[in-house]
Formats: structure tokens, C-alpha cells, sequence
């Protein structure tokens, strides 16, 4: 297993460690049921399928009168192939990682009837923690496909886990309420693109906290449909900063609102804090406050992009995703000097409004 710590990867910094939010009933839950995957015919040795163990171990603890847990041990390693995981279960349910989990050694040798796309899918959950002190390996290289995803869920916890290595998303939040994402480790190489470490989609009443990421796309990314969101005490080195967007593409209506970000640290990343829109969308984005964040050596540090494009074939348009009631405060530290350290790019027929800033000063970085 790989051996890192959150404070190995944890930059020094003059921003302190927020108090954790008090214990919910998610944590509290004391379980006098234990479904070990073991138990279920697990054989742990990294190389055999586990799949059905993992679904029987599911199908037992989801149908339980009581609440229980799924235990994947310490000391093992276990292999699972693309699965769907579903609810809604009879209680609130654990899953207890203290092991380490893999896909196979890339999509192209799952099942044909596997989705190559996604691979552990959490659908249909109301009430859930995953947590533990093992390790998800995504095994990562091959073809693109997220590593942990939640899909139409509610009341969800993730914490304490490290997850390295997935080949996209690491844990993407689909059509979701209530979400507590807390003390994760996610690890990626720099050159690894789109591997977001946390992205939310349509989801609201997110609290992301406390946790270390590094990799080769956007640390933390907000999609469409976003509102009541804090990202707090979020440590991004490398990565492509914290991105709200890309909204509004294919002239698609987009809306976010009610994010804070506070508390932060971005080093050597292309972006520092990021807002990304495509001509021709409809929608808004508005009511979002950055707040105490410090900057070292990031090449964007603070962007707003009404002329997002991924490619070089994107034809002028008139429509835009409007962005007003933005605030920027307590942004300080170094920047690349290859760009500048403020750029905001707004739309000439619908222009950002409303953009506040105050104790804001970055400086040309000398490495």
C-alpha cells in the first residue's frame, strides 16, 4: 500500500486548521453489525476478482433492519471491476475502506458488459459513510473513467480516505443533497489531465474541508446546477486551482450560486481561483466569495473566463453565462509571471458585474 500522510503532503502555511464540524449521527452511529468482504468470499490478494463479494457484502448490509457496516480489512488488497452499488438501503449504511481497493490494470480488460466509463457507482443512497484508513487505487494510464462516483444520493460522508491515481474524476458528485466531504488525500500526477480531485454537479448543501490534493486537473470543480456550497482549509499542489464551470457549454443553460471558498492554499498550479464560461450559454453565476487564500507560484491566480474554449474552433457569440456579486479577499502570495496575476476576461454584450475586491496582493513569483 501506498504510504502517505496528510501531513506529509501538507505545505507549510500561515493559515490555520478550521475546527472540525461536530459529529454527526453518520460518525456516532455505533454498529453492532459487521459485514466483512471476507466473510462474503473475498480472496484479498489483489489479483482475484472480489466483485461478488463486494455486491453480497452490499446486498447483506443495505437489507439489514439496523444500521452496519461493510469492512473491507487492513492488510489486504482487493481487486473490484466496474459495479454499481444501489439504494436506497433499509438504514444508514457504512462502508469502512482500511484496506486497499484496484480496478483491473486498465478498462480494456473489464468485463464487455462493464461500463468502461465509471467505476465504483454509489446510486440511489440516502445515508451513507465512506470512510476509513485503506487506500483506493484507480490504477490510472490507460483510458479515461472516474474513479468513485455518487449519483442521485442524499445525506452523504466521505472522509479520512486516500485515493490515488484515477484515470479521471476521482470523486465526482452527481444530482446530490447534503454532502460532507472531509480529510481526504487525493494524489495524481501533475501531467495527468482532467483528473479532478472532488466535482460537484447539480448538487447542493456541500461542505468540503480539510483535505490535500494534487494532480493534473482542477483540485476542486463546480459544475451547473451548484448552490450552498463551503470549501474550506483545501490544500491544492500541483493542479489547476479551484474552478467554478466550465458552464454553458453547447448554448446550455447554467446556474451557480451561494459558493465560498476560504482558508485555502494553491501552489504551483496553472489557476488559483477560476471562473469558466462558454459564449453562447444562458444562465448565471453569481453570489461567490474567495476568501483568505494563499497563492505561491500559481500562473492564474485569479481568472474569469466569459470566453472559455477547449479547442480553437469556438465561433464568436452573443449569449454568455452572466457573472455578478463576486468577491475576492485576502488573496495573497506569488505568481508565475508568465501571465498575469488578474485576468478577467468578460463577455463585451453580457458583462460581469458587481466584482469586488480588497487586500489583494500578489507578487511575481522568483523561481
Amino acid at each position: 500500500m501506498a504510504n502517505f500522510t496528510v501531513k506529509q503532503w501538507l505545505p507549510k502555511s500561515r493559515i490555520s486548521l478550521p475546527p472540525s464540524p461536530a459529529p454527526e449521527a453518520l460518525s456516532q452511529n455505533a454498529n453492532p453489525f459487521v459485514f466483512n468482504v471476507k466473510s462474503f468470499g473475498a480472496v484479498a490478494d489483489g489479483v482475484s476478482d472480489d466483485t461478488e463479494a463486494f455486491k453480497l457484502a452490499w446486498e447483506a448490509a443495505c437489507h439489514a433492519e439496523e444500521s452496519g457496516t461493510i469492512l473491507v480489512p487492513k492488510g489486504h488488497i482487493f481487486l473490484i471491476q466496474s459495479t454499481i452499488f444501489t439504494g436506497p438501503c433499509n438504514s444508514i449504511l457504512t462502508l469502512k475502506v482500511d484496506g486497499t481497493i484496484h480496478p483491473p490494470d486498465g478498462p480494456d480488460s473489464w468485463p464487455l458488459n462493464s461500463s468502461k466509463r465509471q467505476w465504483l457507482v454509489f446510486y440511489r443512497i440516502n445515508g451513507m459513510l465512506l470512510e476509513g484508513s485503506g487506500l483506493i487505487d484507480g490504477r490510472g494510464k490507460k483510458k479515461p473513467h472516474k474513479a468513485i462516483r455518487f449519483f442521485v444520493s442524499s445525506n452523504l460522508r466521505v472522509e479520512g480516505l486516500k485515493i490515488k491515481n484515477s484515470p479521471k474524476f476521482h470523486f465526482p458528485f452527481d444530482d446530490c443533497q447534503n454532502v460532507h466531504v472531509e480529510k481526504l488525500i487525493i494524489k495524481s500526477p501533475a501531467l495527468s489531465p482532467n483528473t479532478d480531485g472532488i466535482h460537484i454537479e447539480n448538487t447542493s448543501n456541500v461542505i468540503i474541508y480539510n483535505s490535500v490534493i494534487s494532480n493534473g486537473g482542477d483540485c476542486v470543480s463546480i459544475g451547473a446546477g451548484c448552490y450552498n456550497v463551503d470549501i474550506r482549509n483545501i490544500t491544492c499542489c500541483p493542479s489547476h486551482g479551484i474552478s467554478i464551470g466550465s458552464l454553458g457549454n453547447y448554448n446550455s443553460r447554467a446556474c451557480v450560486s451561494k459558493i465560498t471558498v476560504s482558508d485555502s492554499i494553491i501552489k504551483h498550479s496553472d489557476n488559483g481561483v477560476r471562473i469558466k464560461t462558454w459564449q453562447g450559454g444562458r444562465g448565471a453565476v453569481s453570489k461567490l466569495v474567495f476568501n483568505n487564500i494563499e497563492m505561491e507560484g500559481v500562473r492564474n491566480p485569479i481568472i474569469i473566463d466569459q470566453y472559455y474554449c477547449s479547442s480553437k474552433n469556438c465561433q464568436n457569440q452573443s449569449n454568455a453565462v452572466s457573472v455578478f456579486n463576486v468577491t475576492y479577499s485576502n488573496i495573497k502570495g506569488t505568481y508565475d509571471v508568465r501571465s498575469p496575476p488578474i485576468r478577467f476576461a468578460c463577455s463585451d454584450s453580457v458583462p460581469c458585474t458587481n466584482l469586488r475586491l480588497s487586500e489583494v496582493e500578489l507578487l511575481p513569483s522568483h523561481s
